[in-house]
């Protein structure tokens, strides 16, 4: 296998051209490629300069997980600090992440910050909203999203060989009206709502109630509840 390492964004569209396969940390395509046939090309992008931005509302997808950290917000540096052991973040990506995995643990955080992706394809870079990128997976440059007044993420302890546990990602984000993002990733599947920040949060899972979100299960609906009461309270000194 021939591993690409373009420098810019026309050489990485040229390996796409030639038919490379994204490798991001190789964290988990290596396993698929040991069962299933390595790829005659793979291309990753860790010396292409707009893969790899951080701050400033984006973050490059070739950057590592573990460096994730207080440049961006509260929920998107939690969801990373708690994935996998530092070895993983170590090597992981942020697009390996988003684009490669079944678990996407940080899906949750780019959902409620509204994120959008820019994408690379064969034919030249374009943005793309999210549900874009799940269904189509195309080569992910990077995340952008206007940031949050305030943000939180809770990752439920993990039962041993059970399921994936649950995740709750929660963002009020400024304007005429504030709005409240709830994303939700229980088991394979994932959630999420926008409602109002009406006052009272009883007001505002009320609103919740009637979405998606309330019709999960009851211990998953109080870790919903006790995560945007948390959020609210804190949107409230803002």
């Amino acid at each position: 296998m021939l591993l690409r390492l373009p420098t810019s964004l026309s050489e990485a569209q040229e390996c796409l051209t030639d038919g490379a396969v994204p490798v991001g940390g190789a964290t988990l395509v290596w396993a698929a490629w040991q069962r299933d046939g390595f790829p005659e090309q793979a291309v990753s992008l860790r010396e292409v300069p707009e893969a790899n931005v951080l701050g400033a509302g984006e973050v490059g997808a070739a950057v590592l997980l573990h460096r994730i950290d207080e440049r961006v917000p509260e929920v998107l540096h939690r969801a990373a600090a708690g994935i996998g052991t530092g070895a993983v973040r170590r090597a992981a990506t942020v697009g390996g992440n988003v684009v490669g995995s079944t678990l996407r643990c940080l899906l949750p955080a780019a959902l409620v910050l509204g994120a959008r992706a820019r994408v690379l394809a064969a034919e030249g870079p374009f943005e793309a909203d999210l549900a874009e990128v799940l269904a189509k997976k195309p080569l992910l440059l990077s995340l952008h999203w206007s940031d949050p007044l305030v943000s939180g993420y809770r990752k439920v302890a993990e039962a041993p060989g059970g399921p994936p546990p649950l995740v709750v990602a929660t963002a009020v984000h400024a304007g005429d009206r504030p709005v409240l993002r709830v994303a939700v990733r229980d088991g394979y599947d994932f959630l999420s709502e926008s409602v109002p920040c009406d006052p009272g949060a009883d007001s505002v899972l009320d609103a919740l109630s009637g979405t998606p979100i309330g019709a999960l299960p009851a211990a998953a609906r109080e870790v919903v509840r006790e995560q945007v009461a948390s959020v609210l309270e804190r949107a409230g000194g803002h």
